[in-house]
Protein backbone atom coordinates (compact mmCIF):
# COMPACT_ATOMS: atom_id res chain seq x y z
CA UNK A 1 0.00 0.00 0.00
CA UNK A 2 1.07 3.58 -0.67
CA UNK A 3 1.25 5.86 2.37
CA UNK A 4 0.98 9.65 2.32
CA UNK A 5 4.72 9.97 2.89
CA UNK A 6 5.44 7.63 -0.02
CA UNK A 7 3.10 9.61 -2.30
CA UNK A 8 4.83 12.79 -1.22
CA UNK A 9 8.28 11.43 -2.06
CA UNK A 10 7.04 9.96 -5.35
CA UNK A 11 5.72 13.33 -6.51
CA UNK A 12 8.99 15.05 -5.52
CA UNK A 13 10.87 12.40 -7.52
CA UNK A 14 8.58 13.04 -10.51
CA UNK A 15 9.12 16.79 -10.19
CA UNK A 16 12.90 16.35 -10.06
CA UNK A 17 12.75 14.19 -13.15
CA UNK A 18 10.89 16.71 -15.29
CA UNK A 19 12.87 19.68 -13.94
CA UNK A 20 16.01 17.86 -15.04
CA UNK A 21 14.64 17.18 -18.52
CA UNK A 22 12.52 20.27 -19.16
CA UNK A 23 14.80 21.67 -21.89
CA UNK A 24 14.70 18.38 -23.76
CA UNK A 25 10.90 18.49 -23.57
CA UNK A 26 10.84 22.14 -24.65
CA UNK A 27 12.83 21.18 -27.74
CA UNK A 28 10.03 18.83 -28.83
CA UNK A 29 7.82 21.82 -29.62
CA UNK A 30 7.65 21.70 -33.40
CA UNK A 31 6.29 25.15 -34.24
CA UNK A 32 9.12 27.66 -34.71
CA UNK A 33 7.45 30.45 -32.72
CA UNK A 34 8.84 31.10 -29.22
CA UNK A 35 6.09 29.79 -26.95
CA UNK A 36 5.21 28.96 -23.36
CA UNK A 37 7.53 25.94 -23.46
CA UNK A 38 5.79 22.76 -22.38
CA UNK A 39 8.62 21.42 -20.23
CA UNK A 40 9.02 24.70 -18.39
CA UNK A 41 5.29 25.09 -17.74
CA UNK A 42 4.86 21.51 -16.50
CA UNK A 43 7.97 21.65 -14.29
CA UNK A 44 6.91 24.97 -12.74
CA UNK A 45 3.41 23.62 -12.12
CA UNK A 46 4.52 20.47 -10.29
CA UNK A 47 7.24 22.41 -8.45
CA UNK A 48 4.46 24.25 -6.63
CA UNK A 49 3.31 20.87 -5.31
CA UNK A 50 6.84 20.13 -4.07
CA UNK A 51 6.85 23.36 -2.07
CA UNK A 52 3.47 22.54 -0.55
CA UNK A 53 4.14 18.90 0.40
CA UNK A 54 7.51 19.80 1.87
CA UNK A 55 5.58 21.62 4.59
CA UNK A 56 2.96 18.86 4.94
CA UNK A 57 3.58 16.50 7.89
CA UNK A 58 0.61 14.22 7.29
CA UNK A 59 1.09 10.55 6.38
CA UNK A 60 -2.51 10.29 5.17
CA UNK A 61 -2.55 9.60 1.42
CA UNK A 62 -5.80 11.49 0.87
CA UNK A 63 -4.60 14.56 2.75
CA UNK A 64 -1.29 14.62 0.90
CA UNK A 65 -3.08 14.24 -2.46
CA UNK A 66 -5.33 17.19 -1.56
CA UNK A 67 -2.31 19.39 -0.77
CA UNK A 68 -0.65 18.40 -4.05
CA UNK A 69 -3.77 19.09 -6.12
CA UNK A 70 -4.45 22.46 -4.52
CA UNK A 71 -0.88 23.67 -5.02
CA UNK A 72 -0.76 22.51 -8.63
CA UNK A 73 -4.10 24.11 -9.47
CA UNK A 74 -2.91 27.48 -8.18
CA UNK A 75 0.52 27.11 -9.73
CA UNK A 76 -0.68 25.85 -13.13
CA UNK A 77 0.97 27.59 -16.09
CA UNK A 78 0.08 27.18 -19.73
CA UNK A 79 -2.32 24.63 -21.16
CA UNK A 80 -0.01 21.71 -20.39
CA UNK A 81 0.35 22.85 -16.77
CA UNK A 82 -3.41 23.18 -16.34
CA UNK A 83 -4.01 19.70 -17.79
CA UNK A 84 -1.32 18.30 -15.47
CA UNK A 85 -2.98 19.95 -12.47
CA UNK A 86 -6.35 18.48 -13.46
CA UNK A 87 -4.86 14.98 -13.68
CA UNK A 88 -3.55 15.35 -10.13
CA UNK A 89 -6.83 16.84 -9.00
CA UNK A 90 -8.19 13.39 -9.82
CA UNK A 91 -5.77 11.96 -7.26
CA UNK A 92 -7.23 14.30 -4.66
CA UNK A 93 -10.78 13.11 -5.38
CA UNK A 94 -9.88 9.45 -5.84
CA UNK A 95 -7.85 9.18 -2.65
CA UNK A 96 -10.14 11.32 -0.50
CA UNK A 97 -10.53 9.82 2.99
CA UNK A 98 -7.92 7.11 2.42
CA UNK A 99 -5.04 6.56 4.83
CA UNK A 100 -3.21 4.48 2.23
CA UNK A 101 -3.70 3.81 -1.46
CA UNK A 102 -3.71 0.55 -3.38
CA UNK A 103 -2.90 0.18 -7.05
CA UNK A 104 -6.64 0.11 -7.71
CA UNK A 105 -7.04 3.43 -5.88
CA UNK A 106 -4.27 5.01 -7.96
CA UNK A 107 -5.85 3.92 -11.24
CA UNK A 108 -9.30 5.12 -10.16
CA UNK A 109 -7.78 8.48 -9.21
CA UNK A 110 -5.98 8.74 -12.55
CA UNK A 111 -9.25 8.00 -14.34
CA UNK A 112 -11.00 10.83 -12.51
CA UNK A 113 -8.17 13.14 -13.55
CA UNK A 114 -8.40 12.05 -17.18
CA UNK A 115 -12.16 12.76 -17.20
CA UNK A 116 -11.60 16.23 -15.74
CA UNK A 117 -8.84 17.03 -18.23
CA UNK A 118 -10.91 15.99 -21.26
CA UNK A 119 -13.88 18.05 -20.05
CA UNK A 120 -11.70 21.13 -19.59
CA UNK A 121 -10.55 21.12 -23.22
CA UNK A 122 -13.17 22.43 -25.64
CA UNK A 123 -11.91 20.38 -28.60
CA UNK A 124 -9.67 17.57 -27.31
CA UNK A 125 -7.00 16.55 -29.80
CA UNK A 126 -5.79 12.97 -29.85
CA UNK A 127 -2.06 12.44 -30.05
CA UNK A 128 -1.41 14.78 -27.13
CA UNK A 129 -0.95 14.54 -23.36
CA UNK A 130 -4.67 13.71 -23.11
CA UNK A 131 -4.22 10.56 -25.18
CA UNK A 132 -1.17 9.46 -23.22
CA UNK A 133 -3.00 9.92 -19.89
CA UNK A 134 -6.15 8.17 -21.09
CA UNK A 135 -4.43 5.14 -22.59
CA UNK A 136 -2.20 4.80 -19.53
CA UNK A 137 -5.33 4.77 -17.37
CA UNK A 138 -7.07 2.21 -19.58
CA UNK A 139 -4.16 -0.22 -19.31
CA UNK A 140 -3.97 0.41 -15.59
CA UNK A 141 -7.69 -0.43 -15.29
CA UNK A 142 -7.02 -3.79 -16.93
CA UNK A 143 -4.02 -4.44 -14.68
CA UNK A 144 -5.91 -4.03 -11.38
CA UNK A 145 -8.01 -7.07 -12.27
CA UNK A 146 -4.85 -9.14 -11.72
CA UNK A 147 -2.94 -7.17 -9.08
CA UNK A 148 -3.53 -4.24 -6.74
CA UNK A 149 0.12 -3.76 -5.77
CA UNK A 150 0.87 -0.02 -6.32
CA UNK A 151 4.34 -0.65 -7.72
CA UNK A 152 3.21 -3.31 -10.20
CA UNK A 153 0.21 -1.27 -11.32
CA UNK A 154 2.15 1.99 -11.71
CA UNK A 155 4.83 0.17 -13.71
CA UNK A 156 2.10 -0.95 -16.15
CA UNK A 157 0.71 2.61 -16.27
CA UNK A 158 4.18 3.93 -17.18
CA UNK A 159 4.71 1.25 -19.82
CA UNK A 160 1.35 2.07 -21.38
CA UNK A 161 2.16 5.80 -21.28
CA UNK A 162 5.43 5.14 -23.13
CA UNK A 163 3.70 3.06 -25.79
CA UNK A 164 0.98 5.69 -26.19
CA UNK A 165 3.60 8.44 -26.49
CA UNK A 166 5.39 6.45 -29.20
CA UNK A 167 2.13 6.38 -31.16
CA UNK A 168 1.46 10.13 -31.01
CA UNK A 169 3.20 10.82 -34.37
CA UNK A 170 0.73 8.44 -36.03
CA UNK A 171 -2.18 10.48 -34.66
CA UNK A 172 -0.74 13.92 -35.42
CA UNK A 173 0.88 14.26 -38.87
CA UNK A 174 2.79 17.39 -37.82
CA UNK A 175 4.63 15.33 -35.20
CA UNK A 176 5.44 12.63 -37.73
CA UNK A 177 6.75 15.16 -40.23
CA UNK A 178 9.00 16.70 -37.58
CA UNK A 179 10.12 13.29 -36.32
CA UNK A 180 9.15 13.95 -32.69
CA UNK A 181 6.62 12.81 -30.09
CA UNK A 182 4.15 15.06 -28.29
CA UNK A 183 5.88 17.35 -25.79
CA UNK A 184 3.06 17.31 -23.20
CA UNK A 185 2.81 13.53 -23.36
CA UNK A 186 6.57 13.24 -22.89
CA UNK A 187 6.41 15.54 -19.87
CA UNK A 188 3.69 13.42 -18.29
CA UNK A 189 5.65 10.22 -18.89
CA UNK A 190 8.77 11.74 -17.32
CA UNK A 191 6.77 12.66 -14.19
CA UNK A 192 5.15 9.22 -14.00
CA UNK A 193 8.55 7.53 -14.39
CA UNK A 194 9.99 9.69 -11.62
CA UNK A 195 7.15 8.62 -9.38
CA UNK A 196 7.67 4.95 -10.33
CA UNK A 197 11.31 5.10 -9.32
CA UNK A 198 10.29 5.80 -5.73
CA UNK A 199 7.13 3.67 -5.61
CA UNK A 200 8.89 0.62 -7.06
CA UNK A 201 12.44 0.86 -5.70
CA UNK A 202 12.32 3.55 -3.03
CA UNK A 203 14.81 5.48 -5.14
CA UNK A 204 14.36 9.24 -5.30
CA UNK A 205 15.39 10.77 -8.64
CA UNK A 206 17.52 13.78 -7.81
CA UNK A 207 17.46 17.01 -9.77
CA UNK A 208 20.26 17.21 -12.32
CA UNK A 209 20.47 20.03 -14.85
CA UNK A 210 21.11 18.79 -18.37
CA UNK A 211 24.58 19.33 -19.66
CA UNK A 212 25.22 21.26 -22.87
CA UNK A 213 24.93 19.00 -25.88
CA UNK A 214 28.36 18.91 -27.51
CA UNK A 215 26.78 17.51 -30.67
CA UNK A 216 24.69 20.65 -31.20
CA UNK A 217 24.57 22.20 -34.63
CA UNK A 218 26.39 25.44 -35.39
CA UNK A 219 23.08 27.30 -35.10
CA UNK A 220 22.57 25.82 -31.62
CA UNK A 221 26.01 27.06 -30.65
CA UNK A 222 25.16 30.48 -32.09
CA UNK A 223 21.93 30.59 -30.09
CA UNK A 224 23.65 29.77 -26.82
CA UNK A 225 26.51 32.16 -27.40
CA UNK A 226 24.15 34.95 -28.36
CA UNK A 227 21.78 34.34 -25.46
CA UNK A 228 24.25 34.08 -22.60
CA UNK A 229 27.39 35.79 -21.41
CA UNK A 230 29.77 35.19 -18.54
CA UNK A 231 29.24 36.87 -15.18
CA UNK A 232 32.60 38.56 -15.75
CA UNK A 233 32.01 40.80 -18.77
CA UNK A 234 35.31 41.27 -20.60
CA UNK A 235 33.86 43.34 -23.46
CA UNK A 236 30.99 45.82 -23.41
CA UNK A 237 29.13 45.31 -26.66
CA UNK A 238 27.31 42.20 -27.85
CA UNK A 239 27.42 42.59 -31.62
CA UNK A 240 25.39 40.48 -34.02
CA UNK A 241 24.98 40.92 -37.74
CA UNK A 242 24.14 39.04 -40.90
CA UNK A 243 26.02 39.63 -44.14
CA UNK A 244 24.46 38.86 -47.50
CA UNK A 245 27.39 37.20 -49.27
CA UNK A 246 28.86 38.85 -52.35
CA UNK A 247 29.38 36.04 -54.87
CA UNK A 248 32.53 37.71 -56.16
CA UNK A 249 34.25 37.58 -52.75
CA UNK A 250 36.19 34.34 -52.36
CA UNK A 251 37.80 35.07 -48.99
CA UNK A 252 36.94 32.39 -46.45
CA UNK A 253 34.72 33.39 -43.48
CA UNK A 254 37.34 31.64 -41.34
CA UNK A 255 39.50 34.73 -41.81
CA UNK A 256 36.65 36.88 -40.51
CA UNK A 257 36.44 34.63 -37.46
CA UNK A 258 40.19 34.88 -36.90
CA UNK A 259 40.07 38.68 -37.08
CA UNK A 260 37.11 38.94 -34.67
CA UNK A 261 38.98 36.83 -32.13
CA UNK A 262 41.67 39.53 -32.04
CA UNK A 263 39.17 42.24 -31.04
CA UNK A 264 36.80 40.32 -28.77
CA UNK A 265 35.55 37.02 -27.42
CA UNK A 266 32.51 34.69 -27.64
CA UNK A 267 33.00 34.65 -31.39
CA UNK A 268 30.60 32.60 -33.47
CA UNK A 269 30.60 32.70 -37.28
CA UNK A 270 28.07 30.56 -39.14
CA UNK A 271 27.86 30.66 -42.93
CA UNK A 272 26.15 29.10 -45.92
CA UNK A 273 26.02 29.97 -49.62
CA UNK A 274 23.88 33.08 -49.06
CA UNK A 275 24.73 34.61 -45.70
CA UNK A 276 27.30 34.87 -42.93
CA UNK A 277 25.87 35.11 -39.40
CA UNK A 278 28.18 36.70 -36.83
CA UNK A 279 28.20 37.08 -33.05
CA UNK A 280 31.04 38.71 -31.07
CA UNK A 281 31.59 40.52 -27.78
CA UNK A 282 33.87 43.50 -28.40
CA UNK A 283 34.76 47.05 -27.35
CA UNK A 284 34.59 48.30 -30.95
CA UNK A 285 31.51 47.10 -32.89
CA UNK A 286 32.47 49.38 -35.78
CA UNK A 287 35.59 47.36 -36.53
CA UNK A 288 33.58 44.13 -36.60
CA UNK A 289 31.01 45.63 -38.96
CA UNK A 290 33.66 47.11 -41.25
CA UNK A 291 35.38 43.76 -41.58
CA UNK A 292 32.01 42.09 -42.25
CA UNK A 293 31.36 44.56 -45.11
CA UNK A 294 34.32 43.05 -46.95
CA UNK A 295 32.17 39.96 -47.54
CA UNK A 296 28.98 41.65 -48.74
CA UNK A 297 26.11 43.87 -47.63
CA UNK A 298 24.86 44.02 -44.05
CA UNK A 299 21.32 42.61 -43.85
CA UNK A 300 20.74 43.00 -40.10
CA UNK A 301 22.73 44.60 -37.29
CA UNK A 302 22.17 44.46 -33.53
CA UNK A 303 24.51 46.01 -30.95
CA UNK A 304 23.68 45.81 -27.24
CA UNK A 305 25.51 47.17 -24.21
CA UNK A 306 25.94 44.08 -22.02
CA UNK A 307 27.13 45.99 -18.96
CA UNK A 308 24.00 48.10 -19.06
CA UNK A 309 21.84 45.00 -19.67
CA UNK A 310 23.50 43.26 -16.75
CA UNK A 311 22.71 46.15 -14.42
CA UNK A 312 19.13 46.35 -15.68
CA UNK A 313 18.66 42.62 -15.19
CA UNK A 314 20.00 42.85 -11.65
CA UNK A 315 17.60 45.68 -10.91
CA UNK A 316 14.66 43.77 -12.42
CA UNK A 317 15.53 40.64 -10.42
CA UNK A 318 15.70 42.66 -7.22
CA UNK A 319 12.37 44.31 -8.08
CA UNK A 320 10.78 40.91 -8.72
CA UNK A 321 12.03 39.58 -5.41
CA UNK A 322 10.57 42.62 -3.65
CA UNK A 323 7.15 42.13 -5.26
CA UNK A 324 4.45 42.91 -2.73
CA UNK A 325 1.47 40.58 -2.66
CA UNK A 326 -1.69 42.33 -3.81
CA UNK A 327 -4.22 42.92 -1.07
CA UNK A 328 -7.71 41.53 -1.37
CA UNK A 329 -10.24 44.26 -2.19
CA UNK A 330 -13.90 44.17 -1.21
CA UNK A 331 -16.20 43.81 -4.26
CA UNK A 332 -17.88 47.22 -4.06
CA UNK A 333 -17.97 48.35 -7.71
CA UNK A 334 -20.13 46.69 -10.35
CA UNK A 335 -17.54 45.75 -13.01
CA UNK A 336 -13.73 45.53 -13.04
CA UNK A 337 -11.07 44.25 -15.38
CA UNK A 338 -7.87 42.20 -15.23
CA UNK A 339 -5.69 41.78 -18.31
CA UNK A 340 -2.51 39.84 -19.04
CA UNK A 341 0.22 41.67 -20.94
CA UNK A 342 3.96 42.17 -21.00
CA UNK A 343 5.79 45.40 -21.76
CA UNK A 344 5.60 48.78 -20.06
CA UNK A 345 3.68 50.37 -22.93
CA UNK A 346 1.03 47.65 -23.05
CA UNK A 347 0.68 47.63 -19.28
CA UNK A 348 0.04 51.38 -19.33
CA UNK A 349 -2.38 51.04 -22.23
CA UNK A 350 -4.56 48.41 -20.56
CA UNK A 351 -4.50 50.40 -17.33
CA UNK A 352 -5.62 53.52 -19.21
CA UNK A 353 -8.40 51.49 -20.84
CA UNK A 354 -9.78 50.62 -17.41
CA UNK A 355 -7.99 47.51 -16.14
CA UNK A 356 -7.46 47.60 -12.39
CA UNK A 357 -4.58 45.15 -12.63
CA UNK A 358 -2.39 43.96 -15.48
CA UNK A 359 -0.75 40.60 -14.79
CA UNK A 360 2.73 40.38 -16.24
CA UNK A 361 2.91 37.59 -18.79
CA UNK A 362 2.37 36.46 -22.34
CA UNK A 363 4.23 34.34 -24.86
CA UNK A 364 6.99 32.29 -23.16
CA UNK A 365 5.98 33.87 -19.81
CA UNK A 366 2.68 32.26 -18.87
CA UNK A 367 1.38 33.48 -15.49
CA UNK A 368 0.05 30.92 -13.06
CA UNK A 369 -3.55 30.47 -12.02
CA UNK A 370 -2.60 31.98 -8.67
CA UNK A 371 -1.13 35.09 -10.34
CA UNK A 372 -4.46 35.71 -12.07
CA UNK A 373 -6.44 34.78 -8.95
CA UNK A 374 -4.50 37.31 -6.89
CA UNK A 375 -5.22 40.07 -9.41
CA UNK A 376 -8.92 39.17 -9.53
CA UNK A 377 -9.22 39.24 -5.73
CA UNK A 378 -7.46 42.63 -5.67
CA UNK A 379 -10.02 44.08 -8.08
CA UNK A 380 -12.84 45.79 -6.12
CA UNK A 381 -15.72 44.64 -8.29
CA UNK A 382 -18.67 42.27 -8.08
CA UNK A 383 -18.02 41.09 -11.64
CA UNK A 384 -14.44 40.84 -12.91
CA UNK A 385 -13.69 40.37 -16.60
CA UNK A 386 -10.37 38.63 -17.31
CA UNK A 387 -8.60 39.06 -20.66
CA UNK A 388 -5.82 36.42 -21.07
CA UNK A 389 -4.65 37.85 -24.42
CA UNK A 390 -2.85 34.61 -25.24
CA UNK A 391 -4.27 31.20 -26.17
CA UNK A 392 -1.89 29.42 -23.79
CA UNK A 393 -3.19 31.41 -20.80
CA UNK A 394 -6.93 30.93 -21.33
CA UNK A 395 -7.11 27.59 -19.47
CA UNK A 396 -5.27 28.98 -16.43
CA UNK A 397 -7.69 31.90 -16.38
CA UNK A 398 -10.66 29.53 -16.59
CA UNK A 399 -9.37 27.63 -13.55
CA UNK A 400 -9.27 30.93 -11.67
CA UNK A 401 -12.98 31.42 -12.24
CA UNK A 402 -13.64 28.10 -10.49
CA UNK A 403 -11.87 29.00 -7.25
CA UNK A 404 -13.13 32.57 -6.75
CA UNK A 405 -16.15 32.54 -4.45
CA UNK A 406 -17.15 36.08 -3.49
CA UNK A 407 -17.43 37.64 -6.98
CA UNK A 408 -18.33 36.59 -10.50
CA UNK A 409 -15.43 36.04 -12.89
CA UNK A 410 -16.02 36.20 -16.64
CA UNK A 411 -13.24 35.00 -18.92
CA UNK A 412 -13.15 36.73 -22.29
CA UNK A 413 -11.07 34.24 -24.33
CA UNK A 414 -8.90 36.82 -26.07
CA UNK A 415 -5.97 35.10 -27.76
CA UNK A 416 -3.96 38.20 -28.70
CA UNK A 417 -3.19 41.70 -27.49
CA UNK A 418 -5.15 43.42 -30.33
CA UNK A 419 -8.20 41.33 -29.41
CA UNK A 420 -7.87 42.46 -25.80
CA UNK A 421 -7.56 46.12 -26.83
CA UNK A 422 -10.63 45.89 -29.06
CA UNK A 423 -12.64 44.24 -26.27
CA UNK A 424 -11.73 46.97 -23.78
CA UNK A 425 -12.56 49.74 -26.27
CA UNK A 426 -16.05 48.29 -26.74
CA UNK A 427 -16.90 48.36 -23.01
CA UNK A 428 -19.95 50.48 -22.18
CA UNK A 429 -19.99 51.67 -18.55
CA UNK A 430 -23.74 52.32 -18.80
CA UNK A 431 -24.55 48.68 -19.63
CA UNK A 432 -24.56 45.65 -17.33
CA UNK A 433 -22.12 42.74 -17.34
CA UNK A 434 -24.25 40.49 -19.57
CA UNK A 435 -24.64 43.08 -22.32
CA UNK A 436 -20.99 44.06 -22.10
CA UNK A 437 -19.86 40.46 -22.33
CA UNK A 438 -21.76 40.02 -25.60
CA UNK A 439 -20.51 43.31 -27.05
CA UNK A 440 -16.90 42.66 -26.08
CA UNK A 441 -16.99 39.11 -27.48
CA UNK A 442 -18.38 40.42 -30.76
CA UNK A 443 -15.75 43.15 -30.90
CA UNK A 444 -12.66 40.97 -30.53
CA UNK A 445 -14.09 38.26 -32.80
CA UNK A 446 -13.66 40.68 -35.71
CA UNK A 447 -9.97 41.35 -35.02
CA UNK A 448 -7.21 39.74 -37.07
CA UNK A 449 -3.76 39.65 -35.53
CA UNK A 450 -0.37 39.65 -37.19
CA UNK A 451 2.82 38.98 -35.25
CA UNK A 452 6.45 39.38 -36.26
CA UNK A 453 8.96 37.43 -34.22
CA UNK A 454 12.01 35.19 -34.61
CA UNK A 455 12.15 31.48 -35.33
CA UNK A 456 12.98 29.64 -32.13
CA UNK A 457 13.97 26.50 -34.01
CA UNK A 458 14.58 25.20 -37.51
CA UNK A 459 11.39 24.50 -39.45
CA UNK A 460 9.82 24.58 -42.90
CA UNK A 461 7.54 27.17 -44.46
CA UNK A 462 6.00 25.82 -47.64
CA UNK A 463 8.98 24.61 -49.60
CA UNK A 464 11.37 26.98 -47.84
CA UNK A 465 13.50 25.96 -44.89
CA UNK A 466 13.48 28.35 -41.94
CA UNK A 467 16.54 28.57 -39.75
CA UNK A 468 16.56 29.35 -36.07
CA UNK A 469 16.84 33.13 -35.69
CA UNK A 470 15.12 33.99 -38.99
CA UNK A 471 12.37 36.62 -38.86
CA UNK A 472 8.89 35.19 -39.34
CA UNK A 473 5.40 36.64 -39.63
CA UNK A 474 2.19 35.03 -38.40
CA UNK A 475 -1.29 35.78 -39.72
CA UNK A 476 -3.71 34.76 -36.95
CA UNK A 477 -1.21 32.20 -35.73
CA UNK A 478 -0.41 30.78 -39.16
CA UNK A 479 3.14 31.14 -40.37
CA UNK A 480 2.82 33.25 -43.51
CA UNK A 481 6.03 35.26 -43.95
CA UNK A 482 9.75 34.64 -43.60
CA UNK A 483 12.32 37.40 -44.10
CA UNK A 484 15.62 38.78 -42.87
CA UNK A 485 14.31 41.96 -41.20
CA UNK A 486 11.34 42.75 -38.91
CA UNK A 487 10.30 45.73 -41.05
CA UNK A 488 10.14 43.75 -44.30
CA UNK A 489 8.32 40.90 -42.59
CA UNK A 490 5.75 43.32 -41.13
CA UNK A 491 5.10 44.99 -44.49
CA UNK A 492 4.67 41.61 -46.19
CA UNK A 493 2.31 40.55 -43.41
CA UNK A 494 0.30 43.76 -43.75
CA UNK A 495 -0.12 43.06 -47.47
CA UNK A 496 -1.75 39.70 -46.72
CA UNK A 497 -3.98 41.06 -43.95
CA UNK A 498 -5.18 44.52 -44.98
CA UNK A 499 -7.91 44.48 -47.64
CA UNK A 500 -10.74 46.66 -48.93
CA UNK A 501 -12.91 45.79 -45.91
CA UNK A 502 -10.29 46.83 -43.34
CA UNK A 503 -11.10 49.98 -41.36
CA UNK A 504 -8.72 50.15 -38.41
CA UNK A 505 -5.10 49.06 -38.08
CA UNK A 506 -3.02 49.15 -34.91
CA UNK A 507 0.76 48.79 -35.12
CA UNK A 508 2.39 47.83 -31.80
CA UNK A 509 6.18 47.79 -31.72
CA UNK A 510 8.18 45.90 -29.15
CA UNK A 511 11.34 46.20 -27.08
CA UNK A 512 13.55 45.03 -29.95
CA UNK A 513 12.53 47.90 -32.26
CA UNK A 514 13.87 51.45 -32.04
CA UNK A 515 11.52 54.42 -32.23
CA UNK A 516 13.12 55.42 -35.53
CA UNK A 517 12.61 51.98 -37.09
CA UNK A 518 9.03 51.89 -35.87
CA UNK A 519 8.33 55.33 -37.33
CA UNK A 520 9.75 54.29 -40.71
CA UNK A 521 7.54 51.19 -40.71
CA UNK A 522 4.51 53.24 -39.70
CA UNK A 523 5.22 55.81 -42.43
CA UNK A 524 5.30 53.05 -45.07
CA UNK A 525 1.97 51.69 -43.82
CA UNK A 526 0.48 55.18 -44.03
CA UNK A 527 1.85 55.62 -47.54
CA UNK A 528 0.35 52.34 -48.76
CA UNK A 529 -2.92 52.14 -46.83
CA UNK A 530 -3.48 55.52 -45.11
CA UNK A 531 -6.08 56.80 -47.58
CA UNK A 532 -8.58 54.06 -46.78
CA UNK A 533 -7.59 52.82 -43.33
CA UNK A 534 -7.20 54.51 -39.94
CA UNK A 535 -3.72 53.49 -38.70
CA UNK A 536 -2.43 54.02 -35.14
CA UNK A 537 0.95 53.18 -33.64
CA UNK A 538 1.68 52.16 -30.04
CA UNK A 539 4.99 51.64 -28.26
CA UNK A 540 4.09 48.38 -26.51
CA UNK A 541 7.58 47.52 -25.28
CA UNK A 542 6.65 43.83 -25.45
CA UNK A 543 9.33 41.13 -25.58
CA UNK A 544 9.39 38.28 -28.15
CA UNK A 545 7.38 40.13 -30.80
CA UNK A 546 9.09 42.85 -32.82
CA UNK A 547 5.71 43.96 -34.12
CA UNK A 548 2.07 43.11 -33.42
CA UNK A 549 -0.48 44.16 -36.03
CA UNK A 550 -4.19 44.42 -35.29
CA UNK A 551 -6.58 44.68 -38.24
CA UNK A 552 -10.34 45.32 -37.92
Amino acid sequence: MLTGSMLKQAVISGANNICSQKERINDLNIFPVPDGDTGTNMSMTISEAVKAVSACESDNAGEVAKVIASAMLRGARGNSGVILSLLFRGFSKGLEGKEQASGKDLVKALGLGVDAAYKAVMKPTEGTILTVAREAFEEGAKAVKKTTDPAEVWAIVCKAAQESLDRTPELLPVLKKAGVVDAGGKGLLVIFEGMLSFIQDGKMIEYSAQEFNTDSSSDDVFRNAAAEFDEVINFTYCTEFIVGRDASVTTSPLKLRAYLETIGDCVVVVDDDEIIKVHVHTEDPGKALQRGLQYGQLLTVKVENMRQQHEQQKAENEKRQEKVKLEVAAPEEEIGFVAVASGEGLTTLFTDLGCTHVVSGGQSMNPSTDDIYEAVMATPAKTVFVLPNNKNIIMAAEQTAKIVEDREVIILPTKTIPQGISAMLSFDPDSDAVINKGAMMDAFANVSTGQVTFAARDSEFGMKKIKEGDIIGLDNGKLTVADKSPKKALLKLAKTMIDKDSEFVTLIYGAGISEQDAQETYDELILKYGENVDINMINGGQPIYYYILGVE
